[in-house]
């Protein structure tokens, strides 16, 4: 990922600072935790930052797609990606995959809705649960654009100051993953391969 420029790296800065329109963790208590929900909302264009280039719908959009197409270049520790299938139906693509991070293996299927947004459904695995990443796109006014994250995933039996921590830190690392993605989209569209 290419470095920002200076302008454009200050805006982004200043703008992290206004970024936490929403952000929840809702768990579901049934005697033991049954599944997580963590959302998020980052605001893309802000008209009141000058310095932070806006975003077009469009080009956010095709970032989203290139985030499920070329994981590589947003996720982190991915070292190889495998598109096995590419379905089309009723104006949807869903792509299934399997995510390489060199001891071990991830696999999703992922719903691209153009222009809205995209759902992710990642498999458990032997040491992780199933689940689930809806990314939407969000315009309340023309060209304010908001991209709204929301995690949900099968919790595991564990409650207490551990259990927390744990969910803490994988709050702050969606968090972190998901301003990376809208850090990269912007870098993108900065080189024009957005549209």
């Amino acid at each position: 990922m290419g470095p920002l420029a200076g302008d454009a790296r200050r805006g982004v800065a200043l703008h992290l600072l206004n970024i936490e329109a929403q952000n929840a963790a809702v768990p579901v208590w049934n005697g033991r935790i049954d599944r997580m929900r963590f959302e998020h909302l980052v605001q893309i264009n802000d008209p009141l930052m000058p310095l932070l280039e806006p975003l077009s719908r469009a080009q956010l959009w095709r970032g989203l797609v290139l985030r499920a197409e070329q994981p590589m270049q947003f996720v982190l520790g991915l070292t190889g990606c495998a598109i096995h299938a590419r379905a089309e139906d009723a104006g949807q693509t869903m792509l299934t995959r399997t995510l390489d991070f060199g001891s071990f293996s991830v696999h999703d299927r992922v719903l691209l809705t153009p222009q809205q947004g995209s759902l992710t459904r990642t498999d458990a695995g032997p040491t992780w649960p199933a689940s689930r990443l809806a990314i939407t796109i969000e315009e309340p006014q023309p060209e304010l654009l908001f991209l709204r994250f929301v995690y949900e995933f099968e919790g595991a039996d564990e409650t207490g100051a551990l259990a927390a921590a744990t969910d803490e830190l994988r709050r702050q690392a969606y968090k972190s993953a998901d301003l990376d993605t809208v850090q990269r989209i912007r870098v993108l569209a900065q080189r024009g391969e957005l549209g």
